[in-house]
This record gives C-alpha cells, sequence and structure tokens, in this order.
C-alpha cells in the first residue's frame, strides 16, 4: 500500500529581507536528521518567499491615489491598503460588502491581491505576493541541489478563498521540478472507460496537504513531502489559471 509523509521543518527563524531560504530549509532538514532525496518536494509558504525577497510596505510611505481613496472611504478601508491592492491589480474582478476581487499581474484572482498584514511582526505594514513565483520556486530549487546535491520539487504555496465554497484552502503559486498538473486524459477508469476530461491540479493538492502543518501561528514556514511519485519537468504554476476563454464567470 502507498504511503505519503508530510513532515514540518521546524526551527526555521522568523523569515527577514535578504535571508537565504534554500540555506535555512537544507539546515532545518539536517538538524531534524533527514537528507533531502532525489523526488522529494519542499512547500514553502508564500509569506516566507515574500519577506526573503523584500516584498515587505510601510504603509506610512504608501500615499494613495483618489481612486484608492473613493474605495475606501466606499467601503471604510485603509486607503493605503486599497492602493497596493491597485498597484498589484490588472482589473478590479468584483467589489462589494469591503471585499476587493482583483487579477494581479500574474493573473491570479484574489482578494486583495493576495495583500495581508497578519505575521508582518510589525504595525502598519503589509506583506504582498512575490512578483514571479515561478522564478523563486526555481532559484529556491537550484540553490538547494547545489547545497544537497539532491533534485527536489519545489511548491509555494498561499491560502486562497474560492468560488462556489466557503472557507479557505492552499493553492500553489509557484512550482518548479514538477509538472502542476496530472493530467488523466487517455487513461481509463476502474470499468475500463477512457477519460477524456480528467486534469488533476495536483500543485493545489500537495499545497493543501503541507497546509495542514503550515497553520498561522504554528512559525512552520516550509514543509517536505516524501512518498509522492512525479515527473520531473520545468513547472509552472500559471498553467493552473484558467484561461479566459473558458471561464465562464469572467
Amino acid at each position: 500500500m502507498g504511503s505519503l509523509t508530510i513532515t514540518a521543518l521546524e526551527g526555521i527563524p522568523l523569515i527577514q529581507p535578504g535571508d537565504n531560504l534554500a540555506q535555512m530549509i537544507a539546515a532545518a532538514a539536517q538538524r531534524a536528521g533527514l537528507h533531502l532525496a532525489g523526488g522529494d518536494i519542499v512547500v514553502i509558504c508564500q509569506k516566507a518567499v515574500s519577506k526573503a525577497e523584500g516584498r515587505i510596505y510601510d504603509l506610512k510611505q504608501v500615499a494613495p491615489s483618489e481612486l484608492a481613496q473613493t474605495i475606501a472611504a466606499k467601503w471604510e478601508k485603509d486607503a493605503r491598503v486599497v492602493e497596493l491592492v491597485l498597484r498589484q491589480s490588472n482589473r478590479i474582478v468584483r467589489m462589494d460588502r469591503g471585499v476587493i476581487i482583483v487579477e494581479t499581474g500574474p493573473g491570479w484572482v484574489c482578494a486583495n491581491a493576495g495583500l495581508d498584514e497578519s505575521n508582518s511582526m510589525a504595525e502598519e505594514r503589509a506583506i504582498l505576493l512575490p512578483v514571479d513565483p515561478d522564478a523563486s520556486a526555481a532559484r529556491i530549487r537550484s540553490e538547494l541541489r547545489n547545497l544537497t546535491g539532491a533534485e527536489v520539487a519545489v511548491l509555494i504555496s498561499d491560502t486562497f478563498g474560492r468560488p462556489w465554497r466557503d472557507g479557505l484552502t492552499e493553492v500553489c503559486l509557484g512550482i518548479s521540478g514538477m509538472d502542476a498538473m496530472l493530467d488523466l486524459r487517455g487513461t481509463r477508469d476502474l470499468g475500463g472507460r477512457e477519460l477524456s476530461h480528467t486534469v488533476v491540479a495536483i500543485a493545489d493538492e500537495l499545497a493543501c496537504a503541507a497546509g495542514l502543518l503550515m497553520e498561522k501561528a504554528s512559525g512552520i514556514p516550509a514543509v517536505l513531502i516524501r512518498g509522492y511519485t512525479y515527473r520531473p519537468a520545468p513547472g509552472t504554476a500559471r498553467i493552473l489559471i484558467r484561461p479566459a476563454e473558458a471561464d465562464l464567470f469572467r
């Protein structure tokens, strides 16, 4: 019977701008007696990546535009936060009851452009998504390979809401070393029927599994998943974004 292990990489200190995440992850694995091996998957929370890359903004230094002030006044929000959201957005998808749903530069549709003030460890400070999560994952993967010699896959995860369903869950924002999708089209089910539409967002499923050990107050920024068999590939999380022509809700 197959098995999968999910291990929190404990003891990683609070991330600061300029920190080398690969070195910190490799050290945490070594302290735990875990030696990274080919086929391992390292899942890192977005906030750790954003902090290391300096995606931290002091709200006191943000001058809100007239549009940001108008939106903020209508919904009783901080105009400086709204301004940062607008700067990260291609378009406003929907705005109602104080919630601003936008499409970010890379194409992610999410609340407040992924901006978060929790765990910023300071008042009036906001953390934004990485500029290019795929590139971030590729860089960390390369550094882990140089440090450990292991060919691992790296996923960067974040917490998103979802249409149709209540509650938050983890999604994959960036990936390197494996495909984000598992295409089962052309295979057959138990009854021998050929599958023609089944494409699994396997990167999101792995991100959710890791999220069980990365609660906001846990201080765990990275998790090691071992036992899932994947085919090595460059990978990109952008294929998880539904194309506009196939999006019935756009």
